[in-house]
């Protein structure tokens, strides 16, 4: 056993390429031969640590699993299990966590999460509670995910750093997500910030959007840090880790601003995949660089160009998509892909992605004609005849339109308009924004004194995480019903929910009128939130 452990001491410390030509080494040298035949012969005479960390050696150095050595010892480990102590459970469950089910593996498991059950009061130690996480994986009973929790809830003043790091990952691999615990690991990270190695900055954040845990003050933390050592990273490191932030739709707007710098300094570093991942994550977070937007954009442009005869047709929609979101329209790019979509080439009969790139390329068809210098505001705009009702999310809004406004008629709702934009309800006023006028009247004519407001419920994950900036979708929408001659107020819808009626009739009269409409300031600054 001391012999193997310290084989897997030096081996772990090896490179993969080193790695690779010593296993070659170790496993054709006869001295290993003859003691994997001593380990089987005297497996059962074996003592509890020793079995358990010679399994656990045995696997990591890459013993196949199929082999009898390692078959045995999973089920004399069996045998003996209810004979280990807390931290043979431990270096047992660590080792398991490395191997295939198969029939003695699951039998070992089933009897393992038996045992957890009636030890975890008892544990004190949290880097065992976290192995032992790690091992019973996603698909355990909820009521033992929860025991864990609360072992280590009692545990929480003595978690140091390193074990906040390694309980994001235990977390993960049980697929529980327990708001206390991470709350105080996220605490002593943000504590311990400029101690975090690369890696763990990336894996937080994975294990942040597995989880499903948005933690802004936690994910501000690491922005500032990144960007306090920016000189520090290597470009592509930063690319990577504004790409994990984008999956939580977080917007880090100091490191995306340095970044856009580097960029237009040095472009050539940015191959195809890291123009469409720097693409895919500002357009999809909505920033533009304030100094230097032009120069962005230009060098974006540039570096698109350079790849357009290499470019596969999904990368191709993917990149005009995401600039067309920001705003910006690639024209070299733009007429190469509208060419192979006049040619049948850009979306085929039998293609998965099917529906989400016919949505892509009717969203840049749309910028095209939007965006253009010269396309001028509509006097007027047809809308589809739409239904009556609407949706349970927003009956709520529906009452509080009518008690404000006094009737149905005052506003219209579900809108259908061209492009395939879609509004919750339309209201129209005079040019003055003080007096509501009604649907009907305003429905055969158009005129300079009619502004058309455009009332958008929308979720919260239709905003960058702890903002009220508009994600790039949302922004490109807001920007078009602009360009159609609507007046675009946005509501979250989550926080309309949690209003009183009475708040709520307050909330929109705000939004909807002019505050000039008001002597006295009836209506003052509402809660944007």
């Amino acid at each position: 056993t001391n012999c193997l452990t310290m084989v897997w001491r030096l081996f772990k410390n090896l490179s993969e390429d080193q790695r690779r030509y010593e296993k070659r080494l170790i496993f054709e040298h006869p001295a290993f031969v003859k003691l994997c035949q001593q380990l089987l012969q005297g497996s059962r005479r074996m003592t509890r640590r020793d079995l358990v960390f010679s399994l656990h050696a045995l696997v990591n150095l890459g013993v196949p699993q199929n082999t009898l050595l390692v078959q045995t010892l999973v089920r004399v480990c069996q045998e003996k299990l209810n004979q280990f102590d807390n931290r043979c459970i431990s270096v047992l469950a660590t080792t398991l966590a490395g191997l295939i089910k198969d029939k003695n593996v699951s039998a070992l498991q089933a009897g393992l999460q038996l045992l957890v059950e009636q030890r975890v009061p008892s544990i004190k130690d949290i880097f065992i509670l976290q192995n032992l996480m790690k091992c019973i994986g996603k698909d355990a009973p909820v009521f033992l995910k929860k025991k864990l929790e609360m072992a280590v809830l009692k545990e929480i003043d003595h978690l140091t750093f390193p074990n906040a790091l390694r309980m994001f990952l235990a977390l993960v691999a049980m697929n529980y997500c327990s708001i206390p615990v991470l709350n105080a690991c996220s605490q002593i990270i943000q504590e311990n910030v400029h101690d975090v190695p690369f890696r763990q900055l990336i894996l937080i954040l994975e294990a942040c959007y597995t989880l499903q845990y948005r933690n802004v003050k936690l994910f501000s933390a690491l922005a500032d840090y990144v960007h306090s050592t920016a000189c520090l990273w290597d470009k592509r490191q930063i690319m990577l880790l504004l790409s994990a932030f984008e999956t939580l739709g977080f917007q880090p707007s100091e490191l995306m601003g340095i970044f856009s710098e580097k960029v237009t300094k040095d472009p050539e570093f940015l191959n195809l995949k890291d123009l469409l991942i720097v693409l895919r994550v500002y357009s999809r977070l909505n920033y533009v660089p304030g100094g230097h937007k032009d120069l962005f954009f230009e060098t974006l442009h540039s570096c698109l160009n350079k790849y357009l005869p290499q470019i596969s047709n999904t990368d191709l929609l993917k990149a005009v998509y995401s600039l067309c979101i920001l705003g910006s329209l690639p024209h070299r790019a733009l007429d190469a892909l509208l060419e192979k979509d006049s040619r049948g080439e850009l979306i085929l009969s039998d293609d998965l992605n099917k529906e989400k790139k016919e949505m892509m390329l009717r969203c840049v068809k749309a910028c095209v004609e939007l965006d253009s210098p010269s396309f001028t505001k509509p006097a007027f705009v047809l809308t589809e005849n739409s239904s009556s009702l609407v949706s349970l999310k927003l009956r709520k809004a529906q009452e509080v339109l009518v008690e404000l406004l006094g009737d149905e008629n005052m506003f219209q709702q579900n809108v259908h308009l061209p492009y395939k934009y879609h509004i919750d309800f339309e209201i129209r006023m005079d040019s003055e924004r003080k007096k509501v006028l009604p649907i009907t009247a305003t429905d055969d004519h158009a005129g300079s004194n009619v502004q058309r407001l455009a009332l958008l419920f929308v979720p919260l994950s239709a905003f960058c995480a702890g903002t009220n900036h508009p994600q790039g979708k949302l922004a490109m929408k807001k920007r078009h019903l602009s360009k159609l001659g609507y007046d675009v107020i946005l509501v979250l819808n989550k926080k309309f929910q949690e209003m009183t009626n009475e708040h709520a009739v307050e909330f929109l009269k705000g939004k909807i009128y002019s505050e000039n409409a008001f002597p006295f300031s009836e209506v003052t600054g509402q809660d944007e939130n």
